[in-house]
């Protein structure tokens, strides 16, 4: 996608945003942005599924209730990003960035998400059914009232992490969470 067409798309959006009538939803379905500078953007509500992403930079992107069902967001650098209440089922993160990230009550149902950085980021309440985390490092991560049934947590890294009430888990552990769910 052209720069000049993504910043048309973007202040479309920010209008739609704002209740103005010449305003439009974006609708990036399927759009190649791999690599790009979206730093800061506001993309609440938008449709990106099947977005390729990987790579891209969205630190500090405000992208609350999107839909992001099967996007590639390898790679990406989505440090401090907000994807509360967002749809991320069978998206691919596979090495991102998610460090301080709100996934507060988003959907990761059958996420790719090995060797994710979660530290510190909030995924309360956040779906992580069947979801792939082998080697996710969740230090300190807020992993109260998460879904992880069917979930792989081997190798992942959960030292410091709030867990759900009555889960105490080491390191070892980790790929016997789904025992005492």
């Amino acid at each position: 996608m052209k720069q000049q067409d993504l910043d048309k798309v973007l202040k479309l959006h920010l209008l739609w945003l704002q209740n103005d009538k010449d305003g439009q939803k974006a609708d990036l379905r399927s759009a190649n942005l791999q690599d790009a500078d979206l730093r800061e953007v506001n993309l609440e509500g938008a449709d990106l599924r099947e977005i390729n992403l990987e790579g891209a930079s969205l630190e500090g992107a405000n992208l609350q209730n999107v839909d992001l069902r099967e996007a590639n967001l390898r790679e990406a650098d989505l440090q401090d990003v907000d994807l509360w209440d967002a749809n991320l089922q069978n998206v691919d993160l596979r090495g991102a960035n998610l460090r301080d990230a709100n996934l507060q009550g988003a959907d990761l149902q059958k996420a790719d998400l090995r060797d994710v950085d979660f530290r510190e980021a909030n995924l309360w309440g956040a779906n992580l059914w069947d979801a792939d985390l082998e080697g996710a490092d969740m230090r300190k991560a807020d992993l109260r009232y998460v879904n992880v049934r069917k979930a792989d947590l081997r190798h992942a890294d959960l030292k410091g992490a709030k867990l759900p009430i009555g889960i105490k888990l080491n390191v070892k552990q980790a790929s016997k969470w789904n025992e005492v769910q």
